[in-house]
């Protein structure tokens, strides 16, 4: 069962080896985290962008590695509704957010889980989605 899905900036988080973030990643266990397809293709594009170079070698090894260690999140029909549901809720309210990250939201909608990001603002006017950000200090716990 997953119980955290990870937004693009988590993934890159941990692809730079942010030790806040990896240290979360292990006290939650990774059989319990979980990454949606639209991360995974934001991640694809974004290395794709580079010139051809170490950096961009790195990044796509860094890429291969934490994807194998991660399962993903699957674009289900219920993922399929939930964002129609988000994206018409959010137009409504004249508080739209970019398709992607309103398909990532749909999918910890989905799952019932809570969306690791930074993208705090953005993610806070999804109805109903639970967000943490692992790239700040803990407190209280």
């Amino acid at each position: 069962m997953v119980r955290y899905v990870l937004d693009t900036n988590a993934m890159s988080a941990l692809m730079r080896g942010d030790l806040r973030v990896a240290a979360r990643l292990n006290a939650v266990g990774r059989a319990v985290v979980g990454v949606p397809h639209p991360v995974l293709a934001e991640i694809a594009y974004g290395i794709e962008r580079l010139p051809r170079s170490k950096r961009r070698e790195g990044l796509q090894e860094r890429f291969d590695l934490v994807r194998t260690e991660l399962a993903r999140v699957p674009w289900t029909d219920e993922v399929s509704e939930r964002f129609g549901t988000v994206k018409a809720e959010l137009e409504r309210r004249g508080r739209r957010i970019e398709d992607f990250d309103a398909a990532i939201a749909a999918h910890a909608l989905t799952e019932e889980a809570v969306l690791v990001t930074a993208n705090r603002d953005d993610m806070a006017r999804v109805p109903g989605l639970k967000v943490e950000d692992w790239t700040e200090p803990r407190t209280g716990r």
